[in-house]
């Protein structure tokens, strides 16, 4: 049996975990806590604020071997970095369970983003995101972001981005992200990978000229909240098997009428009953993360 690996996991530092609310408030990240702190109409949450060992335990309830750690879409450079040197302490704790991506706003200058990319390779980091240009308040074709993408390539970072479906509900927090945005940077950025998350917003089944771009992976971040169990499917017949990254988004609860919190077990199990071939499984589950994230997989 295919032992898999989450390619889409966040966490945040203790000062974050202890009262995101006021934390949100006194950072100016208020759009975070918009997204993150918000409640169901039964009053629980939409995610949890778990630490470093729920996180394992919830891995080992799923027989998840690995979790690839995604930063955030921070509005301020101080927040990027902050999340940086707690994901850098996570991957040295746990170096044989845990990887993780940096994060950055371009807002800090060239040099300092450059120098914190830099500093993320040096600190084992193995990836860049996740990132959203849209929610973060600039442009994808901004100069200094161009930059740090054009450094992600020659380090060889895979750059996760933020998309969300442009058919897709609304719901507090919710940002467009224009799909044509991320054909434009695939192509304008070929040496870097580029993992798009939640599907890609659909990407290669709205735009079918889209599933060409071999630079173009998608990961499956919150599916069950997003799509029905087809999904798997149908998406595998459109890229193949080997863009596709089994990812979960925890701590989100992701079967909020079946579970009271985040975990990952359901998840799992939902797509190894998608009916997908054993190499399209295989691929997705585990093998395209190694493919990318080899670094510290």
């Amino acid at each position: 049996m295919v032992i898999p690996i989450d390619s889409h996991v966040h966490l945040y530092p203790p000062e974050v975990n202890r009262d995101p609310a006021a934390w949100a408030a006194a950072q100016g990240e208020e759009p975070w806590a918009v997204l993150a702190t918000r409640r169901r109409r039964d009053g629980r949450s939409v995610q949890g604020f778990p630490d470093v060992t729920s996180l394992l335990d919830a891995m080992d309830a799923a027989g998840v071997e690995r979790a690839v750690l995604q930063g955030w879409y921070w509005q301020r450079a101080a927040s990027c970095v902050l999340q940086n040197r707690f994901y850098r302490e996570c991957v040295r704790a746990h170096p044989d369970r845990l990887s993780a991506c940096a994060t950055l706003h371009p807002a800090a200058g060239s040099a300092a983003v450059a120098a914190e990319l830099r500093a993320a390779r040096d600190d084992g980091l193995c990836g860049l995101g996740e990132l959203s240009p849209h929610a973060q308040g600039y442009a994808p074709d901004d100069p200094v972001f161009g930059e740090a993408l054009a450094l992600a390539g020659d380090l060889r970072f895979p750059v996760s981005l933020h998309v969300s479906d442009p058919g897709g509900r609304d719901y507090p927090g919710r940002v467009a992200t224009p799909l044509a945005d991320f054909v434009r940077l695939a192509d304008a950025f070929p040496a870097v990978h580029f993992v798009l998350a939640h599907w890609g917003g659909r990407l290669p089944l709205v735009e079918p000229a889209a599933a060409a771009r071999a630079n173009l992976y998608y990961d499956t971040a919150a599916s069950p909240l997003l799509y029905d169990a087809a999904i798997w499917s149908r998406f595998a017949g459109a890229v193949g098997p080997g863009r596709i990254l089994f990812g979960s988004d925890f701590p989100l609860n992701l079967y909020p009428g079946l579970e009271s919190g985040p975990e990952l077990k359901r998840l799992v199990a939902e797509v190894r009953d998608a009916g997908l071939a054993p190499d399209t499984l295989a691929g997705i589950l585990r093998g395209n993360a190694l493919k990318l994230f080899c670094n510290a997989a």
